[in-house]
Protein backbone atom coordinates (compact mmCIF):
# COMPACT_ATOMS: atom_id res chain seq x y z
CA UNK A 1 0.00 0.00 0.00
CA UNK A 2 0.99 3.62 -0.48
CA UNK A 3 2.96 5.14 2.37
CA UNK A 4 4.57 8.52 2.91
CA UNK A 5 6.44 8.71 6.18
CA UNK A 6 7.82 12.05 7.32
CA UNK A 7 10.61 12.38 9.86
CA UNK A 8 13.08 14.93 11.15
CA UNK A 9 10.77 17.31 12.93
CA UNK A 10 11.41 18.59 16.42
CA UNK A 11 12.08 21.59 18.61
CA UNK A 12 14.62 24.13 17.42
CA UNK A 13 15.60 27.64 18.45
CA UNK A 14 15.06 30.62 16.13
CA UNK A 15 17.85 30.77 13.58
CA UNK A 16 18.40 27.04 13.76
CA UNK A 17 18.09 24.35 11.10
CA UNK A 18 16.21 21.12 10.55
CA UNK A 19 16.11 18.62 7.72
CA UNK A 20 12.83 16.85 7.07
CA UNK A 21 12.64 13.59 5.17
CA UNK A 22 9.69 11.88 3.54
CA UNK A 23 10.17 8.24 2.60
CA UNK A 24 7.75 6.92 -0.01
CA UNK A 25 6.67 3.40 -0.86
CA UNK A 26 3.88 1.64 -2.72
CA UNK A 27 4.03 3.72 -5.90
CA UNK A 28 6.52 4.76 -8.57
CA UNK A 29 8.11 7.69 -6.78
CA UNK A 30 10.05 9.01 -9.76
CA UNK A 31 6.83 9.68 -11.67
CA UNK A 32 5.37 11.96 -9.03
CA UNK A 33 5.73 15.62 -8.27
CA UNK A 34 6.55 15.97 -4.60
CA UNK A 35 5.61 18.82 -2.31
CA UNK A 36 5.89 19.95 1.27
CA UNK A 37 2.96 21.66 2.95
CA UNK A 38 2.54 22.96 6.45
CA UNK A 39 -0.36 23.77 8.75
CA UNK A 40 -0.07 25.98 11.79
CA UNK A 41 -2.70 25.93 14.56
CA UNK A 42 -5.83 27.75 13.47
CA UNK A 43 -4.57 28.25 9.93
CA UNK A 44 -5.14 26.58 6.60
CA UNK A 45 -2.65 24.17 5.14
CA UNK A 46 -0.26 25.99 2.82
CA UNK A 47 2.19 24.97 0.14
CA UNK A 48 5.80 25.41 1.20
CA UNK A 49 7.83 23.91 -1.65
CA UNK A 50 7.42 21.69 -4.69
CA UNK A 51 9.81 19.70 -6.87
CA UNK A 52 8.85 18.15 -10.19
CA UNK A 53 9.48 14.54 -11.09
CA UNK A 54 11.55 14.73 -14.26
CA UNK A 55 13.58 17.92 -14.35
CA UNK A 56 13.55 18.47 -10.62
CA UNK A 57 12.36 22.03 -11.04
CA UNK A 58 11.56 23.70 -7.74
CA UNK A 59 9.27 26.42 -6.48
CA UNK A 60 8.84 27.95 -3.04
CA UNK A 61 6.42 30.00 -1.03
CA UNK A 62 7.67 33.55 -0.73
CA UNK A 63 7.83 33.19 3.06
CA UNK A 64 10.50 30.47 2.85
CA UNK A 65 12.38 31.37 -0.33
CA UNK A 66 16.10 31.62 0.33
CA UNK A 67 15.81 29.71 3.62
CA UNK A 68 14.33 26.33 2.65
CA UNK A 69 15.54 23.90 0.00
CA UNK A 70 13.56 20.98 -1.38
CA UNK A 71 15.36 18.05 -2.98
CA UNK A 72 14.66 14.47 -3.94
CA UNK A 73 16.51 11.20 -4.31
CA UNK A 74 14.58 9.01 -6.71
CA UNK A 75 16.85 6.04 -5.99
CA UNK A 76 15.82 6.21 -2.34
CA UNK A 77 12.21 7.29 -3.02
CA UNK A 78 12.73 10.14 -0.60
CA UNK A 79 12.09 13.87 -0.67
CA UNK A 80 13.82 16.28 1.69
CA UNK A 81 13.23 19.75 3.04
CA UNK A 82 16.28 21.53 4.38
CA UNK A 83 15.12 24.38 6.60
CA UNK A 84 17.62 27.05 7.65
CA UNK A 85 17.26 30.32 9.53
CA UNK A 86 14.08 29.07 11.12
CA UNK A 87 11.63 31.62 12.49
CA UNK A 88 8.92 31.40 15.11
CA UNK A 89 6.32 31.57 12.35
CA UNK A 90 7.68 28.39 10.77
CA UNK A 91 6.12 26.42 13.62
CA UNK A 92 3.63 23.97 12.09
CA UNK A 93 2.95 20.39 11.20
CA UNK A 94 4.77 19.66 7.95
CA UNK A 95 3.29 17.22 5.45
CA UNK A 96 4.67 15.75 2.26
CA UNK A 97 2.46 15.13 -0.72
CA UNK A 98 2.89 13.07 -3.86
CA UNK A 99 0.88 14.01 -6.91
CA UNK A 100 0.54 12.78 -10.49
CA UNK A 101 -2.41 13.86 -12.60
CA UNK A 102 -5.42 13.06 -10.40
CA UNK A 103 -3.62 10.82 -7.91
CA UNK A 104 -2.51 12.43 -4.67
CA UNK A 105 -1.09 10.93 -1.49
CA UNK A 106 -0.33 12.55 1.86
CA UNK A 107 1.91 11.69 4.74
CA UNK A 108 0.85 11.84 8.38
CA UNK A 109 2.91 14.93 9.16
CA UNK A 110 5.80 15.83 11.43
CA UNK A 111 5.76 18.61 14.00
CA UNK A 112 8.26 21.46 13.73
CA UNK A 113 8.37 23.84 16.68
CA UNK A 114 10.55 26.93 16.62
CA UNK A 115 10.86 28.39 20.09
CA UNK A 116 13.40 30.05 22.32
Amino acid sequence: QVQLVESGGGLVQPGGSLRLSCAASGFTFSRYTMSWYRQAPGKERELVAVITNIEGSTNYASSVKGRFTISRDNAKSTVYLQMNSLKLEDTAVYYCKAQRVVSAYWGQGTQVTVSS
